[in-house]
């Protein structure tokens, strides 16, 4: 057997997981924009409440709750930036998932180049003992003729 075709079942292998490092990095992909999107919602939602508080402010307020306003906005603070961090952690995530696809990917590309020189190799030899066999039938036929 060819060693082409040999090679032909590990590049079906690497082709599967390179296949799936990019399913993994799809994955961390969408969570990135989940934690994004959670982050402007917060921010959205944080924005909202300070212009009520602004407009609200307008006439008198008691002490207790423009207290509590504020430690609402303080909580939502805390939350937008554990937010931020998970986000943080979501990219990190990411980036190894990218780079574990890129070595995948580089492993099947590096693979079909060797599967592909492994062709040109044997097509080159298959070419060689064609003409080394129309070689050795004109001399057969040219010294036959000779005789």
């Amino acid at each position: 057997m060819l060693r082409s075709k040999r090679l032909a079942v590990v590049l079906t292998l690497e082709e599967r997981k390179e296949k799936e490092a990019l399913e993994r990095m799809g994955q961390a992909r969408e969570v990135v924009d989940q934690q994004r999107q959670q982050i402007e919602s917060l921010h959205r939602y944080q924005q909202e409440y300070r212009d009520q508080i602004r407009s609200s402010q307008q006439g008198v307020i008691q002490v207790a709750r423009l207290q509590a306003w504020q430690a609402f906005i303080a909580q939502l603070d805390q939350v937008i930036r554990q937010q931020e961090m998970q986000l943080e952690k979501a990219e990190q995530l990411f980036e190894a998932r990218r780079l574990e696809w890129q070595q995948a990917w580089e492993r099947k590309r590096g693979m079909e180049k060797y599967i592909e020189s492994c062709r040109t190799q044997e097509q080159r030899e298959q070419d060689l003992r064609e003409q080394k066999l129309s070689d050795e039938a004109a001399g057969r036929a040219f010294a036959r003729r000779q005789r």
